[in-house]
């Protein structure tokens, strides 16, 4: 796991504000430092050269992670295809 930043604090709208010392990418999984999911970054925010990320809480009880350092998932999420109906000729 790479380490890419740590957490600031709760926003007041819920979500998760993380400081990043690397780039992510969007839907990418914050775990700490036991690889427990805390968190899915949904924006990337500030300026390029100090960025952060706005993210959604995974856990219950975030605060407990305010001020530790978080980690990237080895692996992107997969996203899900959509499927489409077909109608069936007869």
């Amino acid at each position: 796991m790479q380490e890419v930043g740590e957490i600031l604090h709760l926003a007041t709208s819920g979500r998760v504000i993380v400081r990043l010392s690397k780039i992510v990418t969007q839907d990418q999984i914050l775990c700490d430092e036991n690889s427990t999911k805390v968190a899915k970054v949904t924006e990337l925010i500030g300026p390029v050269a100090k960025p952060y990320a706005s993210a959604i809480s995974l856990t219950n009880n975030i605060k407990k992670f305010v001020g530790k350092k978080m980690f990237a998932s080895e692996a992107p999420p997969a996203k899900k295809q959509n499927r489409r109906k077909q109608k069936w000729k007869q």
